[in-house]
């Protein structure tokens, strides 16, 4: 089945619903003439004549009418198909994110996004890898990575990591000198993290990591940080995963802090730029994000 030219298509529709050519073509931001000229190809293509046109009095003729009955409600649901993924349903948002930073930094915040904005109906959506960043997953994302050039991203915070242990260990070495206290106690490594992340963090610190000291390896900071909370060694954590559930049962030992080199960005369409659901999400995101390094 051959199609008509959908330009002219759409032309003919805007102008029977003005019934002029001129309101069209403002409406179109086209000339009157570039008008005319489509609807002639859709005649030619139909074979019929649309309009009936007597001097300045324009009409559709029987076919015309018959036409525009039954294009016109396919080309408006077109129009509202095209705005939905572009631009998203209003009042709708999907935001995709880490599994592991949903449920430890994201979750035990969305009451107050939901507070602030309760006529966002904000929909999170978890992946465990680099996602493919497509509107079939979400609207938004917050991943570790720059995206494409047809993407907008807004840095949320730079990675770091700092020392942390059970309240039972650091009654035990709260007292000693640091950072000799720590080799009594094995060290919680997560290998997904970086490359010998205790011994680099020693070196920033001016130090060597003693050859004796028990290390355990660990493929995610989830289970480092559980094994800490039941009292198998020290880990590593950042600002996001130290929750108001871990600072209740993990402390903070007071030594310095090590980049990763990792990055958050909070990422979106650059056409969704204006769009306010996502302008709304992502100053609140910076907030919070900017609240968490302040309280750390």
């Amino acid at each position: 089945m051959k199609l008509p030219p959908l330009r002219a298509v759409q032309y003919f529709e805007v102008v029977a619903r003005l019934n002029s050519f001129s309101k069209a073509a403002e409406k179109l931001s086209v000339t009157q003439s570039a008008v005319s000229h489509q609807i002639r190809l859709l005649e030619d293509f139909l074979g019929e004549s649309l309009f009936d046109r007597q001097g300045r009095l324009l009409q559709l003729t029987p076919v015309g009418q018959r036409y525009y009955d039954d294009v016109a409600d396919p080309l408006q649901a077109i129009a509202r198909a095209s705005h939905q993924v572009r631009e998203g349903v209003s009042g709708q948002l999907r935001l995709a994110v880490f599994s592991s930073l949903a449920v430890k930094w994201l979750m035990p915040q969305l009451s107050d996004f939901r507070q602030q904005h309760p006529e966002i109906d904000l929909a999170l959506e978890m992946f465990a890898d680099h996602p493919h960043l497509s509107d079939k997953l979400a609207d938004c994302f917050i991943v570790d990575f720059e995206p494409g050039r047809n993407y907008q991203y807004d840095l949320l915070y730079k990675e770091y990591l700092y020392p942390v242990c059970s309240n039972k260990i650091w009654q035990q070495i709260k007292d000693k000198p640091l950072p000799d206290a720590l080799w009594d106690y094995p060290l919680l490594s997560v290998t997904s993290l970086m490359e010998n992340d205790w011994a680099q963090w020693c070196k920033l610190g001016g130090f060597a990591l003693p050859n004796h000291v028990k290390i355990h390896s660990f493929s995610h900071m989830l289970l480092a940080t559980e094994a800490a909370r039941y009292e198998h060694g020290i880990t590593f954590l950042n600002y996001y995963f130290m929750n108001e559930i871990d600072r209740e049962q993990l402390v903070r030992i007071p030594m310095h802090e090590m980049p990763t080199g990792d990055s958050l960005y909070f990422v979106y369409k650059k056409h969704r730029a204006r769009q306010p659901e996502i302008l709304k999400l992502g100053r609140w995101l910076q907030q919070i994000s900017a609240q968490e390094e302040l309280g750390n």
